[in-house]
C-alpha cells in the first residue's frame, strides 16, 4: 500500500490546494481522526501555511472561510488537537489529520462534531479508556475503578482471576460467556495500564505496529 504520509513541509508541495476559480494556491479539506480511537471528529478547511503551521508546531492550525485567517484548534477554549500524522489522500486533494484531543472537540462542547452515535465499533474502547480517565481523576467515592487504582495487589489479583475464567469459557465453548469475560478482562487490563502511566493509545499503536 502507497505511503502517503506528510512528514516535512516539502511533502505539501505534492498537495492541490484548489482555489475557487480551480488555481492551486487555495484550500483543501482536513478530516480529523482521534488517533487512539478512529473516531472522526471533525472537518476543517487548510491552506499550505495553516498545514506549515501544523507541522511545525505539532498542534493543528485551519483556515476559516469565515473569517478569512489562520487559527488554531483550542487557541481560546484551551480543547487543542496535537499532531500524530498526516495523511493525503489518492487525489491529494484533501487531508487525513491523526491527532490526540485535548477535550472536546465541537464547539457545542461534545467530544465529536458527529455525536455519538457516529463512533466506530473501536470508539467503545475509547469510551471505556475516557471513563477510567474521569474516575481516575475525579476519584467518585465507592467506585470500583477507583479501588483497582489504589490496590495493585487486587489488580493483579483480578487480572488473573479474569484471564482464569475466559480460558475457562473457552474451554468449554461457551462463546456467549466468553465474550463477557473478555470484555472483563479488557477492562481489568485497561485499568492496570492506567495505573502504570499508560492510556489506551500507546497500545493501540503498538497493535497497529504489530499489524
Amino acid at each position: 500500500m502507497t505511503d502517503r504520509t506528510i512528514r516535512t513541509a516539502a511533502d505539501l508541495g505534492t498537495l492541490r490546494f484548489m482555489g475557487a476559480d480551480g488555481t492551486t494556491d487555495g484550500l483543501l479539506p482536513v478530516v480529523v481522526e482521534d488517533a487512539a480511537t478512529g473516531e472522526t471528529l471533525m472537518v476543517a478547511f487548510a491552506n499550505r501555511l495553516a498545514l506549515e503551521r501544523t507541522l511545525a508546531t505539532g498542534q493543528m492550525h485551519f483556515w476559516s472561510r469565515r473569517r478569512n485567517e489562520l487559527w488554531r484548534k483550542g487557541e481560546t477554549s484551551g480543547n487543542t488537537l496535537a499532531l500524530i500524522s498526516l495523511h493525503a489522500d489518492c487525489d491529494a486533494d484533501t487531508v487525513l489529520a491523526r491527532v490526540r484531543p485535548a477535550g472536546p472537540t465541537c464547539h457545542t462542547g461534545e467530544r465529536t462534531c458527529f455525536g455519538e452515535g457516529a463512533d466506530a465499533p473501536v470508539g467503545a474502547l475509547g469510551r471505556l479508556d475516557r471513563t477510567l480517565a474521569s474516575r481516575a481523576a475525579d476519584r467518585p467515592s465507592g467506585s470500583y475503578t477507583v479501588k483497582l487504582l489504589d490496590d495493585p495487589n487486587l489488580r493483579l489479583k483480578k487480572l488473573g482471576e479474569e484471564t482464569a475464567e475466559l480460558v475457562a469459557a473457552l474451554a468449554t465453548g461457551n462463546t456467549a460467556k466468553a465474550v463477557d469475560e473478555a470484555a472483563d478482562l479488557v477492562y481489568h487490563v485497561l485499568v492496570a495500564l492506567r495505573a502504570s502511566g499508560a492510556d489506551i493509545a500507546p497500545l493501540l499503536e503498538e497493535l497497529d505496529r504489530r499489524a
